[in-house]
């Protein structure tokens, strides 16, 4: 292992200890703060900041309201001061005169995050802050630029390079299984024989990303199925009786769950890059596989339908196909991108739509958001980049010849 590894792992094996917090007093959390952003000293700043942040946690909904506003308010730009900072620089561009601009022009209140997170074990901590912000501040747009701050922090903090991707076995950690559990998203895991049916067999797979900071907490997992052929059912797939194969045999890898585990990441974007690196590891393992699909669910068919004042003609196989591929081709979104998420998601990755299934997810909550109909995703590893070029220069859905011609017999005048 390069010693880079070998740091990484020995990060990520620790348990931190978060810094004691001063004896906490009646000063006001706002005043503590201020003073966190102008302390110099470090071990004061780390004492102040463990303060801040357990007096926090101890909140509530109001409490934490108005903290997140008076962040939003207190801690922002000097808009005087960025113009007068910016227009110095145009006139004479120096490392001193950027410098001051560029400090003009970043919030205190980036500072006070950065600031907070140099207590061990802080980063979870500000990840739970910001899904209560996402909670609490939905209907207060003034709070939305302090949201794009901690977003803007975040996407450095959980970039690529600093990601863990570890294999989720049945021999994993309890606590670690049981989050599995909780954070599974789209197929729900109804009991440990379900998860233990998803995990042990050794034609299922399962990986996720984690953080060295936040060791015990999945930021995303994706779970595989190695299967003979591309399946068109997920309740196939996920049989209680079905006949395990062994992985050797498998010509294809299907990603049939993907799951986002924190709410305060939303928007910082793991798939891309969780999807290409399991691929490329599987591959690796298993010279047989040749394609890599998804098995996707279509949350968005339901309410187009509606909003199109289509019926859903789930009784008719075919016409329930061609429906969906008419949808998944041509129904658009703001800035003209597919409508369905799950689509944009897959498509921005570099995958193309391969095939649309009827009565593939006979589930109630199938049944509900797509009337049972799910869709493969095709991620050509030859290919990926260049398909992921041109759907962000085009907007243009690829998709199989088949696919496309259902959505062209599918157009809701047809239906």
């Amino acid at each position: 292992m390069t010693i880079l590894a070998d740091l990484l792992s020995t990060v990520f094996e620790r348990r931190y200890r978060t810094a004691a917090p001063v004896e906490q007093g009646s000063r006001p959390l706002a005043e503590l703060a201020e003073e966190l952003v102008g302390s110099a000293g470090e071990t004061s700043g780390l004492a102040l900041a463990g303060e801040i942040l357990s007096r926090i946690e101890d909140l509530d909904d109001a409490g934490k309201l108005d903290f997140f506003r008076h962040i939003a308010s207190a801690m922002d730009i000097d808009p005087e001061a960025v113009r007068t900072t910016l227009d110095a620089y145009e006139r004479s561009p120096s490392k001193d005169s950027y410098r001051a601009y560029a400090a003009a022009a970043e919030p205190r209140r980036q500072e006070l995050i950065r600031r907070l997170n140099r207590v061990p074990g802080a980063t979870g901590q500000l990840v739970r802050l910001r899904a209560e912000l996402l909670r609490l501040g939905a209907k207060e747009p003034e709070l939305a630029a302090l949201d794009l701050d901690f977003r803007h922090l975040f996407a450095s903090w959980f970039n690529r390079g600093f990601l863990v991707l570890r294999p989720i076995s049945w021999e994993s950690p309890a606590h670690i299984l049981e989050k599995i559990i909780a954070y599974e998203a789209v197929h729900a895991i109804a009991s440990w024989d379900d998860l233990r049916r998803r995990l042990e067999p050794t034609d299922r797979r399962c990986f996720a990303f984690f953080h060295p900071s936040m060791p015990d907490e999945p930021l995303i997992f994706v779970e595989v199925a190695l299967t003979k052929g591309i399946p068109g059912s997920v309740q196939t797939l996920l049989a209680e009786d079905r006949a395990p194969m062994a992985a050797h045999e498998a010509d294809t890898a299907v990603f049939y769950s993907i799951s986002n585990c924190q709410k305060g990441l939303a928007s910082i974007s793991f798939g891309n890059s969780l999807i290409k690196q399991v691929a490329s590891d599987l591959s690796s393992e298993l010279p047989e596989l040749s394609t890599f699909v998804t098995l996707s669910p279509i949350p968005g068919l339901s309410t187009w339908a509606k909003q199109e004042g289509l019926e859903m003609p789930v009784q008719q196989p075919e016409v329930m196909r061609r429906m969906t591929a008419y949808y998944l081709l041509n129904a658009k979104g703001r800035g003209g991108l597919p409508s369905d998420p799950v689509a944009r998601f897959h498509l921005g990755n570099g995958a193309m739509v391969h095939a649309v299934h009827a009565d593939a997810d006979i589930s109630d909550k199938g049944r509900a958001q797509s009337g049972g109909t799910m869709v493969n995703y095709l991620y050509d590893l030859g290919a990926v980049a260049q398909n992921h070029e041109h759907y962000a220069t085009t907007s243009e859905v690829l998709a199989t010849p088949e696919v496309k011609q259902l959505a062209g017999a599918g157009a809701p005048s047809r239906v």
